[in-house]
């Protein structure tokens, strides 16, 4: 299924004119902690504690749905008309690192993992050889194409790493079934995984490329895909690195192709939460989050959900409870590990991460980005 706007798969594409990006200035390769104002735990507790810090980039015509938060100095970002970007200071400065042929095929890239300041790996989506994988292991002066998709039936929505060298992207559904790639050398070589461990896909189902977070994962070996378009919402789950699945439905409803859930947090092999809901402007979307304590075998509705609409969602490293959820109206938070969520502050974001060190980015449409800082 191919829908125009937002959504699943190819449902997101909104691909611009190419254009060449101006260079921002450099930066140093530095670890400048850029600490001033990051959000503490008691911050998260106060509700007018934090809000977000807009960053600007200069990228005021680029949506950036792929974002990699290395810390609290350092973030990634991978958006339409094949822009990538990349800070060291905290935001204060960007540097356009996009790679060039991406520019000039004015790639949608939705996806972004970074490992630390110089190495990433950003994928890009689109029907056949527009699904493609890109790796840079100096900062993004040059990068590697390691991955072209070569079946026109396939569409790759998100990518995921277990740790620097293994790691997943999935297609919709080929032959009925989701198509799973894998690397274990750092995303410089993949290869289709078989798919006979994988569950039959629904009529219809496919994952959403809005936020990066269709796809996740949480240690060595466990992984999470989140589904939607179909008559249920599902989540998928693997414990062998994506050799076989074990499939669960969510309450987030769904049975429409701009229904189910867009995005997936696991903090560990077991505590997860799920958001999504109806991307369409205006549309209601209630039980629109959902919580799973048993590695989503499992899934119950939260008790007050997001008021809307969310597309990416990520839990907070201070508090084992703190989660943040992102959407085209506002953001959320909560602090009772997704059973109760209440309006952060409001302002347009598709994608949020947090590091280890408490640095938590939001990025999404006009060129947004910014940083979870105290009031």
């Amino acid at each position: 299924m191919r829908l125009v706007g937002i959504g699943m798969c190819a449902a997101v594409l909104l691909v611009g004119v190419a254009a060449a990006p101006a260079p921002a200035a450099p930066v140093e390769e530095v670890g400048s902690s850029a600490s001033s104002g990051v959000a503490s735990a008691a911050d998260l507790r106060d509700p007018h504690g934090v809000g977000w810090a807009l960053k600007a980039t200069g990228k005021d015509t680029v949506r950036f749905r792929g974002l990699a938060a290395v810390n609290r100095s350092t973030a990634w970002l991978a958006g339409s008309k094949g822009t990538v970007l990349r800070t060291v200071d905290g935001g204060r400065a960007w540097r356009d690192v996009s790679p060039p042929g991406a520019v000039a095929e004015a790639l949608e890239l939705r996806d972004i993992e970074a490992f630390d300041a110089r190495r990433a790996v950003a994928l890009s989506i689109g029907e056949g050889e527009a699904s493609r994988v890109l790796r840079t292991e100096d900062g993004g002066a040059t990068w590697t194409e390691t991955f072209r998709n070569p079946d026109p039936r396939a569409f790759y929505d998100c990518l995921t790493f277990f740790d620097s060298r293994h790691g997943l992207a999935v297609s919709d559904p080929v032959d009925g079934k989701f198509r799973v790639l894998s690397t274990d050398d750092g995303g410089r070589n993949w290869r289709v995984l078989p798919d006979a461990g994988m569950p039959a896909a629904l009529p219809g189902e496919a994952g959403f490329a809005a936020s990066g977070q269709c796809l996740v994962a949480a240690g060595s070996r466990d992984v999470w895909l989140a589904t939607g378009g179909s008559t249920v919402a599902r989540v998928l789950h693997s414990a062998d690195r994506g050799r076989t699945w074990r499939v669960t439905q969510s309450p987030v409803p769904a049975g429409d192709p701009a229904r189910g859930v867009f995005a997936l947090a696991f903090r560990d092999r077991t505590t997860g939460l799920a958001v999504g809901g109806d991307y369409r402007t205006g549309e209601a979307s209630p039980r629109a989050a959902a919580v799973s304590a048993d590695g989503g075998r499992t899934w119950r509705p939260s008790t007050t959900p997001p008021p809307a609409y969310r597309s990416g969602v990520t839990w907070h490293p201070y508090l084992r409870t703190a989660a943040l959820a992102v959407g085209p109206t506002g953001t959320d938070v909560t602090l009772d590990g997704g059973r109760t969520w209440r309006a952060l502050e409001e302002g347009s974001y598709d994608t949020v991460d947090c590091a280890a060190d408490g640095g938590c980015w939001a990025s999404g449409e006009k060129g947004r980005v910014a940083r979870l800082e105290r009031r």
